[in-house]
């Protein structure tokens, strides 16, 4: 089992950036994948980003070009840098994680981002 805690998440005007973070509770080496996803109000959750084991990073085309996903696995971390912010950015973004290609998977608590125009 994974427990993962998320912070960073804020209130910032149009154009800002945030830098998300997420913790886990054991080494994510062995993991296959970790990633971000998001829900806003009245709307599905959304996967905003994803690295695997080997590296291999993919963010939903909303994204692309503004958002960066990185891992560090000495700290068991999970970064998410978020530049350009866009209204429709805000939403509660949640840190998830997958054990293996079949599952099971883990997911965090959830940090808020607000963005203003």
């Amino acid at each position: 089992q994974v427990h993962l805690v998320e912070s960073g998440g804020d209130l910032v005007q149009s154009g800002g950036s945030l830098r998300l973070s997420c913790v886990a509770s054991r080494n994510i080496y062995s993991l296959y994948a970790m990633g971000w996803d998001r829900q806003a109000p009245g709307k599905q959750r959304e996967l905003v980003a994803t690295i695997t084991d080997s590296g291999r990073v993919n963010y939903a085309d909303s994204v692309k070009g503004r958002f960066t996903i990185s891992r560090e696995t000495a700290k068991n971390s999970l970064d998410l840098q978020m530049n350009s912010l866009e209204p429709g950015d805000t939403a509660v973004y949640y840190c998830n994680a997958l054990s293996t290609a079949y599952g099971p998977g883990y997911w965090g608590q959830g940090t808020q981002v607000t963005v203003s125009s």
